[in-house]
């Protein structure tokens, strides 16, 4: 490692300083090294002899060499985004340290669409953070990077390795169509969609890549984006190579990810306790003699490593450019799970033509590994398999493990399986190929330099292969030998899959910029289009070594759109934003397939008025207003306003003579399906005091979604089917955000910087677009225990996914009575009419509080969250904390939640009732603890040659929470049998040169 080291050193010094070195052939020289105020280098800064045509740049440490000049001694240094010094020469080796330019700094550059718009004038409501704010710890996906770091901006990740996080921009705006953002990467729109076998769009992107998130919140800002951003619009931005020397980052992480909690069940000694007492005899004779914690046994402490090299500079001065690599290897807390992922990204930029023609490449390659479980199945096997029971069996004929048998030694259908025996015996893996990339150009016209013209185009080709092999000898795959071809053999189980996605983009698009005096005019007007393919599907399953393979083909969704903005500017003070999309989408008949969608903003930036611009106090005050529409088009359905039909199986024909007939079955279609369209009015205020010391924003928006496209059911007769696709309602959603940061202490040795964001929701459904008497809504939310129950419901006047529950009635020690509910319509009857909603399970507050100190080399970071007015339903007690979930049947046992010693709940009272009753419905609010991080520098001034940074952390610290289940945290609001987040200690070394 060392000696590859030493020659890319060697290599990149040849490519990069020897022309410097060369030039620098005369005696008398001034040399020296140009640092920032923390002393670490500055590689690239401008160096030049006042009054002269001679200079150079710094190198990869920093330092620089000139000849000196008979003219002058002064040298002038200047670097972006620091003040520019001049320092007089003298015979000893210079020590520049250059200051960081407040006002270089104000002038933040955010990208919004099709362009970038200095943040001082953006319209819109627009967030930007950057790699230096980015959440520290084990980030395997680029989601947790700015989990509670935005204000309206919700991320709630998995415990799976590289599972997705479910990321939500003020509450979503749809009730069945997606309500997933729609992310730009370095300009390519990706697909919500992944093939069979990956976990999320983003899990094939190294965090370690990414140079800055920038959220459009509001309509006025994402508009321009029309049919993919009515869930607003992440821009994501990767780090890119610069002009100056050749810099090499190496960062390596290591974590051990233990079980944070599990689920509280009873143990060996309380279940044989139960079952003595409450037990028939023949359920008491099936107790074992062993004490085993089926979680223990599933779970364990696994080792993740995350590794990723950087190269960038520029070569031959010319061409910036950046070489990355990056490998994580997560498996997981539940046995048998990992993701691995190894990326390569390449981003070249130069600009040729005397700064006419700027051009961006990036191309990423990624490859991942994922083994997979049936998670629920496995989990849920562990929460409720007998604890009496040993995990092995002598004799047994499934893999030498125990399995409850019939008296004949048949496996019986209804009891659990062994959850260490589903682990191991059940393999399911899969592989995936991600190439991505994007080219663009920015040309520069040579006769009309305030005309732009840019053209983008990019591709995502999305391969994953994967198989499922379930063991012959475990429970759910053992087949007895069988006869075939002469041969006795052993049926196997295993079935593969094959699956390929592809995005192609293109974007072409003039941009006209002028300053007219105190007036600024930016316009722009282009053309998108964009496809989304399902390339291949191909799966197989057998019980024979040749499979029959079944290959399906989804239909092709193609987006086309037009599009326009401009913005207008009067002296810095009053700013104006008007843009308009027009999209066309395949999935809707060409009557209803193109939607307009508009947005405008006002500004005003009322600290640049007079009676404000000297003001010592207030740096930044800009009020703004925006009102715009966006559209919804992503459904499942892809083609629902076709009439079609079914081709029938074989086993389906009629044969009438000698011919044989097929049949077709026509299948129900909406040709009315149209888009789902989203209307919002912002109001903002940003603010900064004391040289934007102290700064943040705040912002009340009001947004309606109208036409919602919601997968419904259908009356009797009224179609073909009896479910489908429909526009059916409204939802109304308002809002208040607020975030705050400040550099309480900012000084040579200790900085101190503290950032605080807050949200308040309120999201009700106005109209659901029935008039039918007794209609209360439609029934979301499935949950287990009996059969078909859903425990939430979307009705009018209430929040999406409220939960529908039955009133539980409690004695004098504040005791559930079993089988006791109110009789809310007084009609003498306990039936569903008594139903009724309570509360709900998106949160009404959320919280996120950053705060970073450095102190000389030392840096200590941690980030909270907190959540209140969201609620949980425990389904874990409510489908196994009551006595008959653990004592069903005389031939086998089955552990019970600990929640059964709270409610003494006996047997399956009143039937259904009991799985819905509001007892199960718990305060789900919290306070969160994700990570904390102490590291420490050893700069060039120690090393000479290297910068190093350790550092030691822990991830997901601690939960304070009045829920007694595993994770209060749970998008859904239904608490089943959920992948635990691990606690995760972190050890990392970072080394530049």
């Amino acid at each position: 490692m060392k000696k590859s080291m030493f020659y890319i050193l060697l290599l990149c010094n040849i490519l990069f300083i020897m022309p410097s070195v060369v030039a620098q052939t005369t005696a008398k020289k001034i040399s020296g090294l140009v640092v920032d105020q923390k002393g670490e280098p500055l590689i690239g800064a401008s160096v030049l002899i006042k009054g002269t045509n001679i200079g150079t740049i710094t190198d990869v440490n920093g330092e620089f060499a000139l000849p000196l000049s008979g003219k002058s001694t002064t040298v002038q240094v200047s670097f972006i985004g620091y003040t520019a010094k001049e320092v007089v020469a003298g015979e000893q080796k210079l020590r520049i340290v250059l200051s960081e330019d407040s006002n270089e700094l104000k002038e933040v550059v955010v990208q919004v669409g099709y362009g970038t718009v200095k943040k001082k004038d953006a319209t819109g409501s627009v967030s930007q953070i950057s790699a230096k704010e980015f959440n520290k710890g084990q980030n395997v996906t680029p989601e947790s990077l700015i989990s509670g770091r935005i204000s309206g901006v919700n991320v709630t990740g998995g415990g799976a390795p590289g599972a997705k996080a479910d990321i939500r921009i003020r509450g979503g705006s749809s009730l069945n169509a997606s309500n997933d953002p729609l992310i730009i990467l370095d300009g390519l729109p990706l697909s919500n969609t992944v093939p069979s076998g990956s976990t999320s769009i983003l899990s094939t992107i190294d965090p370690n890549d990414i140079e800055s998130f920038t959220i459009l919140k509001d309509a006025s800002a994402a508009a321009i984006y029309g049919s993919r951003a009515a869930n607003g619009v992440i821009v994501i931005t990767t780090k890119k190579g610069s002009k100056g020397g050749v810099k090499v980052n190496f960062s390596s992480q290591v974590g051990v990810n233990t079980v944070a909690n599990t689920v509280d069940v009873l143990s060996a000694d309380q279940f044989r306790t139960v079952v003595n007492e409450k037990g028939s005899a023949a359920q008491k004779a099936l107790l074992g003699t062993a004490n085993t914690n089926w979680q223990d046994e599933i779970f364990h402490t696994a080792l993740t490593t995350n590794n990723n090299i950087s190269i960038s500079g520029s070569l031959f001065n010319k061409l910036p450019i950046r070489l990355s690599v990056g490998n994580v290897n997560n498996p997981g807390i539940l046995k048998n799970t990992s993701f691995e992922r190894t990326t390569t990204s390449l981003s070249l930029n130069p600009v040729l033509f005397d700064n006419h023609l700027k051009i961006d490449i990036s191309a990423n390659l990624s490859f991942a590994k994922n083994r997979f479980q049936d998670e629920d199945a496995v989990i849920g096997s562990a929460i409720g398999f007998d604890p009496t029971q040993s995990v092995y069996a002598a004799g047994s004929r499934y893999g030498g493990y125990f399995e409850w048998l019939e008296p004949n030694g048949n496996l019986p259908l209804l009891p659990a399986r062994n959850p260490v025996a589903r682990l191991n015996q059940d393999e399911r893996r899969a592989t995936s190929t991600r190439k991505w990339g994007n080219i663009r150009l920015d040309y520069k016209f040579h006769f009309f330099e305030d005309l732009h013209f840019i053209t983008e185009a990019g591709i995502d080709r999305f391969d994953s292969d994967g198989y499922t092999r379930v063991s012959t000898e475990s429970a759910l795959g053992y087949q007895p030998n069988s006869f075939s071809n002469g041969n006795w053999v052993n049926l196997g189980n295993y079935s593969t899959y094959t699956d390929a996605l592809q995005n192609k983009n293109l974007n072409s698009y003039f941009n006209y910029t002028k300053d007219f005096g105190k007036w600024k005019v930016d316009a722009t007007a282009g053309y998108n289009y964009q496809l989304f393919q399902k390339v291949k599907y191909e799966s197989g399953e057998t019980t024979q070594p040749n499979p029959n393979e079944d290959v399906t083909t989804d239909p092709d969704i193609n987006l086309q759109s037009y599009f326009g903005r401009l913005n207008l500017g009067y002296d810095s003070r009053y700013l104006l934003t008007v843009n308009y999309r027009r999209d066309g989408t395949s999935r809707f008949s060409k009557a209803n397939r193109w939607g307009n969608f508009a947005g405008g903003a006002f500004a005003w930036n009322l600290a640049e008025e007079a009676f404000l611009k000297d003001n010592k106090t207030i740096s930044t005050l800009k009020l703004r207003l925006g009102y715009g529409t966006t559209g919804q088009q992503d459904i499942s359905a892809s083609y629902d306003y076709l009439t079609r039909v079914t081709l029938g199986s074989i086993n389906t024909q009629y044969i009438f003579g000698n011919t044989v007939y097929s049949t077709a079955r026509p299948e129900g279609y909406n040709q009315n399906i149209k888009w789902e369209e989203l209307s919002e009015k912002n109001i903002g205020l940003d603010y900064g005091f004391l040289d934007n010391r102290i700064s943040g924003s705040i912002n009340y928006f009001d947004k309606k979604s109208s036409d919602l496209l919601a997968d419904v059911l259908v009356p009797d007769g009224a179609n073909l089917r009896n479910q489908g696709f429909f526009n059916i309602g409204s939802v109304r959603t308002k809002g208040l955000e607020f975030s705050i940061q400040s550099d309480i202490v900012k000084n040579d040795n200790l900085t101190w910087n503290l950032a605080f964001n807050t949200t308040y929701i309120d999201q009700k459904i106005s109209n659901l677009g029935q008039t039918v008497e007794g209609f209360t809504g439609y029934a979301v939310g499935d949950i287990k225990g009996g059969s078909g129950n859903q425990i939430q419901i979307n009705s009018v006047g209430f929040a999406p996914n409220s939960f529908l529950v039955y009133e539980q009635l409690y004695d004098a020690n504040k005791k559930p009575i079993p089988g006791a509910y109110v009789d809310r319509n007084d009609d003498g009857i306990i039936d569903a009419s008594d139903r009724y909603r309570f509360h709900k399970a998106a949160p009404d507050y959320t919280f996120g509080l950053f705060s970073s100190v450095n102190y000389k080399k030392f840096d200590f970071v941690m980030n909270w969250r907190a959540s209140t007015g969201n609620y949980i339903f425990d389904n874990v007690s409510s489908d196994k904390g009551y006595l008959k979930a653990g004592l069903r049947r005389d031939t086998d046992l089955a552990n019970i939640s600990s929640d059964y010693l709270n409610t003494g709940f006996d047997f399956e009272d009143n039937g259904t009732q009991r799985y819905l009753s509001n007892y199960f419905v718990k305060d789900a609010s919290f306070i969160k603890l994700d990570n904390v991080t102490l590291g420490y520098t050893m700069d060039k001034a120690v090393l000479k040659v290297v910068n190093l940074r350790f550092s030691a952390g822990v991830q997901n610290v601690f939960t304070i929470t009045k829920y007694d289940g595993l994770d209060p945290e749970k998008f859904n609001g239904i608490d089943g049998n959920i992948y635990p987040r691990a606690r995760t200690y972190l050890f990392g070394v970072n080394a530049s040169f």
